[in-house]
């Protein structure tokens, strides 16, 4: 299955983080906030205007901008699978 980034996935749907590519600082932000390597993340809203994202990560709501998020890279998850 291909990969995509959170700033692509959809409202509502929900993947698996697989890795993010981006520098050290912006690793270790991500990381500090729970965005880890196999962690599931459900898109809740996407504001309109290329605005941030809002995402859950367990019981958890962030607000990542759209340049951080195309730097986390997710495998979708499957329609029949629960999301976060």
């Amino acid at each position: 299955m291909t990969t995509l980034s959170l700033r692509e996935l959809p409202a509502g749907h929900c993947g698996t983080i697989v890795r993010i590519d981006a520098g050290i600082e912006l690793s270790a932000r991500m990381r500090a906030l729970g965005l880890l390597p196999g962690r599931r993340v459900k898109v809740i809203r996407s504001s309109p205007f290329r605005g941030p994202i809002q995402v859950r990560a367990g019981q958890t709501d962030l607000i990542i901008r759209r340049g951080e998020a195309a730097t986390i890279q997710l495998l979708p998850c499957e329609p029949e699978v629960g999301c976060a």
